[in-house]
């Protein structure tokens, strides 16, 4: 990762002043931007901030070789298939696209093997993907098969129309039947890893309703109103119920190697051809139900 800072003088908006700094597109910078690779001091700001005299910025430009992207035969459960889209009902472990650390075995490999056409998506790494899931989350997304379709699903998302409901085990007992969680969400100043409420973050809306209370654990019914990267996880962490198995999130030692138990059991969207809405619902996976009997008992 290469970081460069600078302290500037100049008037002009952010995206500008980066562009006449760093000699790259307008384009990439936007990219950087929206992908929380540049701060303001120490701040996020938007492409059209206005930079002021002595703002120190600093931009983080990840180099990575090129990733080459093979089909591979990794079993894939397919639950609906047309000429225009794919629903896919990922397992748990499984990478969505591949990255540095994950060329392989994704879902892109598996895709790419199963299905002979796939939409350009946003990047060689990413055909066909219009939204992921953590690698741990398991449960449903829908794939394009070609980029009218990709574009007429991302729309659904960036409207905040598409159906998408998950069920998760977390920590402790939650005494209310049903709560919204209203908070917005940024990149971890502290951790870059993770994502952390903060005021000056994307709007973020989280509703839940429990399902069923143990001991000390609550199952939950979550509906996303927006779409935020693990917005659910840092959200149920925000209101002190993490999700259990949470490596990143949880406090607790015993949930650092499970992986979060979370579902995406519902997924609803308008088909981009024939305009009718479809909605698919699947099962929690075994590893998933046997531990609440476990709970249970």
């Amino acid at each position: 990762m290469k970081e460069t800072k600078i302290v500037t003088n100049q008037t002009e908006r952010l995206d500008k002043v980066i562009q006449e700094w760093l000699t790259i597109s307008r384009s990439q910078i936007q990219q950087l931007i929206k992908l929380e690779q540049v701060m303001v001091n120490g701040k996020l700001e938007k492409a059209n901030y206005k930079v002021k005299e002595n703002d120190v910025i600093e931009v983080s430009i990840f180099e990575e070789e090129p990733i080459d992207v093979i089909p591979e035969n990794i079993p894939i459960e397919i639950v609906y298939q047309d000429t225009d889209v794919v629903v896919i009902n990922k397992a748990k472990g499984m990478v969505v696209h591949p990255s540095r650390g994950h060329e392989t075995g994704t879902l892109v490999n598996a895709l790419l093997y199963h299905i002979s056409s796939l939409s350009t998506g946003t990047g060689h790494v990413r055909p066909g993907i219009v939204h992921r899931i953590d690698k741990d989350t398991t449960g449903l997304l829908v794939v394009a098969k070609h980029n009218d379709a990709h574009q007429f699903l991302a729309n659904q998302l960036r409207k905040h129309t598409m159906e998408r409901q998950y069920v998760a085990l977390v920590h402790g007992v939650i005494e209310h039947e049903t709560g919204t969680i209203d908070a917005p969400i940024a990149r971890d100043k502290q951790d870059r890893l993770k994502f952390s409420v903060q005021k000056d973050g994307k709007h973020a809306v989280t509703h839940f309703k429990v399902l069923e209370r143990f001991d000390d654990k609550t199952l939950v019914l979550l509906h996303l109103e927006t779409g935020r990267t693990h917005q659910i996880r840092v959200h149920m962490n925000f209101i002190g119920h993490s999700l259990v198995g949470d490596p990143l999130y949880s406090p607790y030692e015993e949930d650092k190697t499970q992986g979060q138990y979370l579902h995406a059991k519902t997924l609803g969207f308008i088909h981009p051809k024939s305009k009718e809405v479809l909605s698919f619902t699947t099962e929690l996976p075994e590893q998933f139900q046997a531990y609440l009997e476990t709970l249970r008992k």
